[in-house]
């Protein structure tokens, strides 16, 4: 009985040990979305402070960039400088680091650089909203238009009305820096984009800069004009601190990647299946938590939907109970396909519509793959154990004569078929024809016959825990 009760008390702490990751996991993502704390000045002489921010917009973006004003302002500095190089990014990332420039107490220069360097879709918007737009020869601006979330055009009604609202966007940043208006709405409605020449002409932008050296030389005595204060600044002689990303910053960066963040998932799960399965190698579940932890705080970096959340959580609980019923298969495939659900509705699917790269996604061939990986091994698990069962192992005889007669303690109720243990060890065991067809876990029996790894038994006489059900019944 003790042997039975330290059985069924681990498989108990295996399913806990799941419940607990998956709730870690869970808050990892809402822990994720905290800003981490400003840095500290280290030169209290500097009077420029220099951000870059490269490649798509997204939460750390937008927790970067408000790190680096709250940096400017505790450093008294004249000028906060942003070079911009961005494809595009989340809509609701973009509102945020615009609503944070316009609200800066200290001037913003945007600088689309270098040479080459693009500041399209979200980037229109980030630029517009600074007090000195800038740009490097041979770079551009523009190309705001509304789409769907995976970049194709919107139904006729809809595009009417996501391209209004975001028409307005632009048009009241527009307005509050004075700069074209009719152009700048262009880039949504159109899809217009200019090059550095063309948008200084159509009063988009400011001026034109070779490089970072030539832009402060640009504005050293330039005027900015805000609500409550004109401000002329003066950099003559200045120095530059520039605030670089975080190690915190830089993985989530790597981590919101929504390939990144799904892999990660992925094989923490399976990391934590294969610890349950053979629990004790420690190294499979370790990562497998870490990977989980890791990737669902990937997750709450970007527009996820709630429902593919509870789709990949059910792919785990139904690979586990494949674990509880090898060989059935049905379990392992019903979780191969909501995790692949999961993976496709779990960021983007659901996305409103935005400017391009508003609503990134999973790639479709990262799930195929993993699909493909889940299933092969299912199927390479579930032809396994129908082959073990068509072997027929050999018995010493001497084995089987010292089994006959013994005793020990059910497992798993025997209906007829369940599970025994006979001598220390787990046996599959069946009620002997004639005696009781079901025999509750933890009765007392003893064995009639043995076939391979098979026994067959019956209960022993005047023990009050059988369950018996006459064969008539």
């Amino acid at each position: 009985m003790t042997k039975l009760l330290m059985n069924r008390v681990l498989r108990f702490v295996r399913v806990l040990i799941a419940v607990l990751v998956t709730l870690a996991g869970l808050w990892g993502m809402s822990f994720s979305s905290e800003r981490p704390v400003n840095a500290q000045s280290t030169d209290i002489d500097t009077n420029v402070v220099l951000i870059r921010l490269n490649g798509a917009i997204d939460g750390v973006s937008a927790r970067f960039v408000d790190r680096g004003l709250d940096t400017a302002v505790e450093q008294d500095a004249q000028l906060v400088v942003v070079i911009l190089d961005t494809p595009g990014g989340l809509l609701d990332a973009t509102r945020g680091i615009v609503a944070s420039i316009l609200a800066s107490e200290v001037p913003v220069a945007v600088y689309v650089a270098p040479e080459g360097a693009r500041a399209t879709s979200a980037g229109v918007f980030i630029g517009a909203s600074a007090d000195v737009l800038a740009m490097a020869p041979a770079t551009n601006i523009g190309a705001a238009a509304v789409v769907q979330s995976d970049g194709s055009d919107l139904p006729e009604t809809l595009s009417q009305k996501a391209s209004q609202d975001t028409a307005a966007f632009i048009r009241s940043i527009a307005e509050r820096r004075d700069r074209n208006v009719s152009a700048l709405e262009d880039t949504v409605l159109s899809a217009a984009a200019y090059s550095a020449l063309e948008a200084v002409e159509l009063g988009i932008v400011d001026l034109i800069a070779v490089d970072y050296a030539s832009l402060l030389h640009e504005l050293d005595g330039y005027t900015v004009e805000s609500e409550s204060k004109t401000i002329i600044l003066d950099l003559g002689n200045v120095t530059t601190n520039t605030v670089d990303l975080t190690l915190l910053e830089r993985v989530l960066s790597f981590i919101s990647n929504p390939d990144i963040a799904f892999l990660l998932i992925s094989l923490g799960g399976l990391g934590v299946i294969v610890e349950l399965w053979n629990p004790g190698l420690w190294v499979p579940g370790t990562l497998g938590v870490l990977f989980l932890i890791v990737g669902w705080a990937g997750v709450g970096q970007l527009p996820f939907s709630w429902a593919g959340v509870a789709l990949i959580v059910l792919s785990l609980l139904l690979f586990y109970l494949e674990l509880l019923h090898p060989g059935i298969g049905y379990f392992g495939i019903a979780g191969t396909i909501s995790l692949i659900l999961g993976g496709i509705i779990l960021v983007g699917f659901f996305g409103s519509p935005g400017i391009p790269w508003d609503s990134p996604t999973i790639s479709l061939w990262l799930l195929a793959t993993v699909g493909a990986v889940a299933a092969g091994l299912i199927l390479w698990v579930v032809l396994e154990i129908h082959k073990s069962r068509r072997i027929r192992l050999y018995q010493s005889p001497i084995v089987s004569v010292s089994l006959v007669g013994a005793t020990g303690v059910v497992s798993s109720d025997l209906s007829p078929l369940g599970e025994v243990l006979v001598n220390g060890e787990f046996w599959s065991g069946e009620a002997e024809s004639g005696t009781a067809r079901t025999i509750s876990a933890g009765a007392n029996i003893e064995v009639v016959s043995v076939y391979g790894n098979h026994l067959k038994v019956k209960p022993v006489q005047n023990d009050s825990s059988l369950s018996e059900v006459s064969d008539n019944e």
